[in-house]
């Protein structure tokens, strides 16, 4: 027998969608301000007794702890968003991700406690990737789960379409400071953007306390359907779908992070371009996303989202090398086009429906734990290796880009064949008899 869940209005699904995009926001402000800080300033602030190359190598490292933490973030945060609600994890994440990036802010340098300073760095970067293991499943579930039928690839897009706004806010940030006399960033500026998440972090948790349960959570609940442990049983009766989802995404995460996170420290440290024409042009590409996301979150509803995942997946393979070249122009208006077709259009369509592909995978009593272990370990190998695959491939090659192409070509291809084999939104739909939705 089904049981109907608490009745929704419109007005439940944009709060939900807002709240969605909005917290999603706030993460990714510190996540993307950690990654540029990586490639523009860590190396002297923190790694300064290494050459240019190797400091640059060494705070890379340290930005890949964030992503290695990330699939036990997933496992945890999945565990009790299975067991105990999706909206509460939801709050402990975003605490758990801001702290930490104020405390980065405050972190002495190498100068005043040596070493210690990276080991501060090491700790605080690992617990922001816990937090972001468990945000990511948790609010896309909040979005689509909350979605009226039909606009699951929408709603699941506000999330994604989040990363846009907190790319735009992180990269203006780190733009501001760098425009200060190389002292000042280095002794104090840069510390700036870390300590005003305070702000974000604050707005973040009024937003999302104000979101409803999931119904689809509210549903289980009220069936007893939750399952002892999650992370378990995906892996034991969903290994398949754990498998196609990591392939899928290896090529989206590590087209992301080459593209955004070492494309600027290539630029800046290889061609000698300077930091804020490559920090303008991020901005220009995830202002284009901001739309770009949604509209393919759209068409996935439409002729579902396996099939615009597939056609980004093909954009990597067909654009990498021009991406590359492009930006050996050296030409800034050049250069803000690449990372507007890389970030608004390749990345997009990838990102876009992700989130209604990859929910669709798993059953809503262990939809939270499958999604996050998915994504999350492939984040951890795809996003955590991808800037350094990328320079030590940027390093055999002898500064020419060919083999970071080819490298980003075969994932393309990986992400291709895995999406074939995906299954359609409709396995683990929620029956729409029980859902007594009132649009509003």
């Amino acid at each position: 027998m089904n049981t109907p869940v608490t009745t929704r209005s419109r007005r439940h699904y944009i709060t939900a969608g807002l709240a969605s995009m909005m917290g999603t926001t706030i993460e990714w402000y510190d996540f993307f301000l950690y990654g540029t800080a990586a490639a523009l300033i860590f190396n002297k602030i923190f790694f300064p007794a290494f050459d240019p190359l190797t400091g640059t190598l060494a705070a890379f490292a340290t930005y890949s702890v964030g992503f290695f933490a990330r699939p036990l973030g997933g496992i945890v945060f999945g565990h009790f968003g299975d067991r105990v609600g999706r909206k509460s994890m939801l709050l402990i994440t975003l605490f758990l991700m801001g702290i930490p990036t104020i405390l980065i802010g405050l972190i002495p340098s190498y100068d005043s406690i040596g070493y210690w300073a990276a080991v501060l760095l090491v700790v605080l970067r690992f617990a922001q990737g816990v937090a972001v293991g468990g945000e990511w499943g948790g609010a896309v579930l909040m979005a689509v789960e909350h979605a009226p039928e039909g606009k699951k690839g929408f709603f699941g897009s506000l999330p994604q379409a989040g990363v846009a706004p907190g790319l735009i806010l992180s990269s203006l940030a780190m733009g501001a400071v760098a425009a200060l006399p190389e002292q000042d960033m280095l002794t104090w500026g840069w510390r700036i953007p870390f300590l005003a998440s305070v702000v974000l972090l604050l707005v973040g948790w009024f937003i999302r306390a104000k979101v409803a349960e999931s119904p689809d959570f509210e549903r289980m609940q009220h069936k007893g359907d939750k399952v002892e442990m999650p992370a378990m049983v995906v892996l034991r009766r969903y290994p398949r779908e754990v498998l196609v989802v990591v392939g899928a995404r290896l090529a989206e995460v590590s087209w992301f992070y080459t593209v955004v996170t070492f494309a600027m420290a290539y630029t800046t440290g290889t061609l000698g371009i300077a930091r804020t024409v490559m920090l303008d042009a991020t901005v220009w590409g995830a202002l284009v996303a901001l739309f770009t996301m949604p509209l393919f979150g759209m068409l996935g509803d439409r002729i579902g989202f396996k099939w615009v995942f597939m056609a980004g997946s093909i954009g990597i393979v067909a654009f990498a090398p021009s991406f590359f070249a492009m930006l050996q122009t050296m030409n800034p208006g050049t250069i803000g086009l690449a990372l507007a077709v890389a970030v608004g259009v390749v990345y997009a369509a990838l990102y876009g429906p992700e989130g209604g592909l990859f929910s669709a995978q798993f059953p809503p009593e262990v939809r939270y734990s499958g999604i996050s272990i998915a994504v999350q370990v492939s984040g951890a190998i795809g996003g955590g290796l991808a800037p350094i695959v990328a320079t030590s491939l940027l390093a055999y090659g002898g500064g020419e880009p060919r083999y970071i192409v080819w490298y980003l070509s075969a994932l393309g291809v990986v992400a291709v064949v895995s999406t074939m084999f995906m299954h359609g939104p409709a396995r683990f739909a929620l029956p729409v008899a029980t859902r007594r939705e009132v649009r509003s």
